[in-house]
């Protein structure tokens, strides 16, 4: 059950899709893992959410659920010194090899090398 003072709780505690709940779920386990702290977590999922309301987004659970994915995104790049640039070329591998796979058989980014 999801506590209002819980950093990973979402607004309302409800999810609107799959996602919304596994994106929560990677913060809690790289917290618990010692990848980053809580109060890390907070704070930067904090200044997305701030960011996001600059820029005129809506408050509604899709800006929340994106700004949780941002901040999943930034505390990585941080921790592994992997580039934004990086990231976005093997996010566009993944997609591409997602496309390029039957239905129901696994994704494989290297189908040559099973990789």
């Amino acid at each position: 059950m999801f506590r209002p003072e819980d950093p990973f709780a979402p607004p309302g505690g409800a999810f609107d899709e799959p996602w919304q709940a596994q994106a929560l779920a990677i913060a809690d386990l790289m917290v618990t893992g010692g990848h980053f702290s809580a109060s890390e977590w907070s704070e930067t999922l904090g200044a997305c959410l701030r960011e996001a309301e600059a820029d005129g987004q809506p408050d509604s659970l899709e800006t929340y659920y994106v700004a949780v994915v941002t901040a999943l995104e930034r505390l990585s790049e941080n921790r592994t010194g992997i580039s934004g640039d990086e990231r976005m070329k093997r996010r566009a591998e993944w997609e591409a090899a997602y496309h390029r796979t039957p239905h129901g058989k696994p994704v494989l980014l290297h189908p040559d090398t099973e990789d």
